[in-house]
C-alpha cells in the first residue's frame, strides 16, 4: 500500500538587515554583512545535509518561506543558490532548445503550472528592492511577496526605525506588479507610538485602493531591551491605549471586510484563496524544517531550533558538526499535541474542527475539554457552532485568555 505524503513546509532565516527596526527582537544583524557569503554557503551545506540524511521521499513540499531579517538587502545571486538546493521540490522545467514561439510559451506556461503547486514567499522591505531583484525571484519561482510597509506616514516611519518612506514602497508595490507578481501581501502595525484611529483610516484607504491580495495587520508587541521599549519607559514616546488599540482593531477588520477581505486569522485578511498557506499549515499543525540561525522546526513532535549566533553557527556547518547547531525545546506526548492543536487552531477565525480532531487523534475535544471550553463558553470567549470551536467577538479582544488554557 502505498504511504501518503506528509505536508512539509520549509522556513529560511535571513538574519541581515541595512538597518534594525527599533520594536525588532528577531535574530538580526544590521553590522554582519561581510559573512553573507559564509552563511548563504552553510544554508546550502544545512539543506544539502537534511537532504540526505532524511527519507524526503515521505514529505510533500507545499510552501517556501525565506523570512529575516530583510531577505531582500543581500543580493539576489545568494537566494537563488538556496533556491537551487531546493529545486527538486519546486519542480522547475529544464531550459530546453525552443524552436518556436509556440513552444516556448508552452514552456513558460508549464514552468508557472509547476510552480504554483509550491507556495514560496519571500520578505522584501521598500527602498532595497530593485526591478531586476524581483526578475530574477520570479524567474526562480518565487510567486508570493510579503512587503513591510507597517505605516504610510512617514514621520511615524520614522519613529520606529524603518528606513523606507510610503513613496519608495508605493514604487517597490508598482515595481512588484510590473514584474508579474500577483500574488502580495502587505504588512501593516497597529498601537504605535502617536498612531491615532485617523492615522489607521488613512492607512487603509490607501492600501486598499492598491487591492494586494493579503493584508497582515499585527498589533505592536513592546519587546524587551528594544529601542522602542526603552524610549517608551523614558517617556520619549507614548503608546496608544489599550482602549484605542482595540478600536483601531475593530476598524481595521470592519473596513477590510467590508472591502472583499476575509479574515482567517486574528492578524490576517485575504482575498479568495489568497490565504497564507505557509502560515495556514503552521495553524493546523502541519510539519516544517528551519533552515539557517534560530529557524524553529517542528518535525515528529519534536520541536527544535538552530543556535541564534551566527558565528557558532557557520562554525559548526564548516566543521560537519551540524547536530551542535540544534536545540531541543520540547519531545511532545500526545497530550502536549492535541493542548496544541487546540491553541493553534483557535488563531484561527473558523477555529477548532471538532471532527479533524476526533480524526488526527481518536477522541473528542468536547468531552477531552470539558471543563475549559465551559468556562470560555460561560465566559463569552468562545463558541461552540456546529462542528466548530472558535473565539467570539470577545474572545478575538482577549484571545490570550483562551489561548491560556491550553498551554
Amino acid at each position: 500500500m502505498e504511504q501518503t505524503q506528509k505536508e512539509l513546509g520549509i522556513y529560511i532565516h535571513i538574519p541581515f538587515c541595512k538597518q534594525k527596526c527599533y520594536y525588532c527582537d528577531f535574530i538580526s544583524y544590521s553590522n554582519k554583512t561581510d559573512l553573507v557569503e559564509e552563511y548563504i554557503e552553510s544554508i546550502s551545506k544545512e539543506i544539502q545535509d537534511w537532504k540526505n540524511n532524511t527519507n524526503i521521499e515521505k514529505y510533500k513540499i507545499s510552501t517556501i518561506y525565506i523570512g529575516g531579517g530583510t531577505p531582500s538587502y543581500i543580493e539576489e545571486k545568494h537566494i537563488m543558490q538556496i533556491l537551487e538546493n531546493l529545486k527538486e521540490f519546486i519542480n522547475p522545467i529544464q531550459e530546453t532548445e525552443v524552436i518556436t514561439p509556440l513552444e516556448r510559451k508552452m514552456v513558460e506556461e508549464n514552468k508557472q503550472e509547476l510552480n504554483s503547486q509550491v507556495e514560496i514567499t519571500i520578505e522584501v522591505n521598500p527602498g532595497i528592492v530593485t526591478k531586476s531583484k524581483l526578475e530574477q525571484y520570479k524567474k526562480a519561482g518565487i510567486n508570493r511577496l510579503s512587503i513591510g510597509l507597517q505605516e504610510t506616514h512617514d514621520e511615524l516611519l520614522k519613529q520606529i526605525g524603518r528606513i523606507h518612506t510610503y513613496s519608495q514602497f508605493k514604487e517597490t508595490y508598482n515595481l512588484a506588479k510590473e514584474v508579474g507578481f500577483e500574488n502580495i501581501n502587505i504588512d501593516l502595525m497597529i498601537g504605535l507610538p502617536n498612531q491615532t484611529i485617523q492615522h489607521i483610516k488613512e492607512n487603509l484607504e490607501k492600501v486598499i485602493k492598491l487591492e494586494p491580495s493579503h493584508i497582515s495587520v499585527y498589533s505592536l508587541i513592546l519587546e524587551e531591551n528594544t529601542v522602542l521599549e526603552k524610549q517608551v519607559c523614558q517617556g520619549k514616546l507614548t503608546l496608544p491605549d489599550e482602549e484605542q488599540e482595540r478600536a483601531m482593531y475593530w476598524y481595521v477588520k470592519n473596513t477590510l471586510e467590508l472591502n472583499g477581505y476575509n479574515q482567517y486569522e486574528i492578524s490576517n485578511f485575504a482575498k479568495k484563496e489568497k490565504e497564507s498557506k505557509h502560515n495556514m499549515n503552521c495553524w493546523e499543525q502541519e510539519e516544517y524544517r528551519g533552515f539557517g540561525i534560530a529557524a524553529h522546526s517542528y518535525i515528529g513532535g519534536i520541536r527544535f531550533s538552530n543556535t541564534s549566533t551566527l558565528e557558532e553557527y557557520i562554525k559548526n556547518v564548516k566543521e560537519n558538526n551540524l547536530n551542535r547547531n540544534i536545540q531541543v525545546h520540547e519531545i511532545q506526548e500526545k497530550e502536549d499535541m492535541q493542548k496544541e492543536y487546540m491553541l493553534l487552531g483557535l488563531r484561527k477565525l473558523e477555529g477548532v474542527s471538532i471532527s479533524k480532531f476526533k480524526n488526527k487523534y481518536g477522541e473528542n475535544p468536547i468531552f477531552l475539554y470539558h471543563e475549559e471550553l465551559q468556562e470560555l463558553v460561560e465566559s463569552k470567549l468562545i463558541k461552540i457552532d456546529g462542528d466548530r470551536i472558535k473565539l467570539t467577538n470577545r474572545g478575538l479582544d482577549l484571545a490570550n485568555q483562551v489561548w491560556e488554557k491550553f498551554v
